[in-house]
């Protein structure tokens, strides 16, 4: 196929995915030796904690052709979920008595939606081409997935370390399909960050700790959904209200004034999370956790983990009689990581 006939399906490719519900298309190549860099970097200063998957698939996350033999380029894309107002958030992180879950997982998990798409899109291009290979990835394996965004022209990776788009802001999730055609490359996106550091400054645990660095043993949605174990018990009185990630540092980026609302009905709020109290998530048992979180990204963390973040909320929440009955009423759990919190918790709201 000639260089002309390769940009003609390029754009194709662009009207498809457009087609198909996402915000944006972009195809980069598969050069990433400076995001490579980075990466040891930022594992060498031990920054990913407990999140060993990092650095267990070697090079494959920074060179695509080892993940995926015979790749030659990546198609890029993005969809928009925020689903409520800024004044909304604000208001929630306001109000200590309610929860605050990160605003990508109020509805459907959005791994399967989006690989579902990104596969109708891989038929699309192998009807149109013949003999190619292309493969999805949304979250589900060893990817760079900012750095190729950013060299496909959806974004660029702000202070915080999250991609942002002049028109778009950053409300919005990635999805990546590995393909072996030589397809032009766009242009990489310019950073526009300027002197800004609102993220820098509004980080509840100080997580960011230089721009472009973000030390996740400190972040929110890293200590809430990725880790395991105790949180420290300096980091508690941080979370404040939230229970599952944190959105404190794009909320305040001025870039997401042009961010829009989805327009995905699977990603609006379900099961009343978006308002809910403290004490009512805390009263859930396993079977209604699983049945209530259905479908959702939150299931991923479990039961236990679930207890322990809430325990922690209710700690830092203005201290009333029905919040120590609760936590009380689940002193006796068979999980030593939820007793431990629920003692710091009980502790905590007799001296507030």
């Amino acid at each position: 196929m000639s260089h002309s006939l390769f940009s003609s399906l390029s754009a194709q490719i662009k009207h498809w995915g457009h087609a198909l519900g996402f915000q944006q298309v972009g195809i980069s190549s598969i050069d990433l030796a400076t995001a490579e860099q980075r990466l040891h970097e930022w594992l060498a200063q031990q920054y990913q904690g407990e999140m060993h998957y990092m650095q267990r698939h070697g090079l494959k996350r920074s060179r695509p052709a080892l993940l995926e033999p015979g790749t030659l380029s990546v198609i890029s894309v993005r969809l928009d979920y925020l689903p409520e107002s800024q004044v909304q958030m604000n208001a929630l992180l306001n109000s200590p008595s309610q929860a605050y879950i990160a605003r990508y997982a109020l509805g459907r998990d959005y791994h399967k939606l989006m690989r579902n798409r990104l596969s109708q899109l891989a038929k699309q291009i192998e009807q149109a081409y013949g003999h190619c290979h292309s493969r999805a990835f949304v979250d589900s394996a060893p990817v760079l997935e900012k750095p190729l965004a950013q060299q496909a022209g959806l974004g660029w990776i702000g202070k915080h370390t999250n991609l942002v788009n002049r028109q778009a802001g950053s409300w919005f999730f990635l999805g990546e399909l590995y393909t072996d055609l030589p397809l032009p490359q766009d242009d990489a996106a310019k950073n526009h960050c300027g002197r800004c550091q609102a993220c820098l400054d509004i980080c509840p645990t100080r997580a960011l700790v230089a721009p472009y660095q973000l030390d996740a043993r400190l972040c929110i949605s890293y200590l809430t959904i990725e880790f395991a174990g105790a949180i420290p018990l300096a980091l508690r009185p941080l979370l404040g209200n939230r229970i599952y990630g944190c959105d404190d540092c794009q909320l305040v980026c001025p870039w997401n004034r042009f961010a829009k609302r989805t327009l995905e009905a699977d990603f609006l709020p379900r099961q009343g999370l978006a308002t809910a109290h403290l004490l009512d998530l805390f009263a859930w048992d396993e079977t209604e956790f699983l049945s209530r979180t259905q479908g959702s990204a939150i299931r991923r963390i479990g039961h236990e983990r679930w207890l322990r973040n809430l325990a922690v909320a209710l700690g830092n929440a203005p201290p009333m009689p029905a919040v120590r009955e609760a936590l009380q009423a689940r002193l006796a759990h068979s999980s030593a990581l939820v007793r431990e919190h629920i003692l710091w918790a009980l502790q905590h709201t007799d001296r507030s």
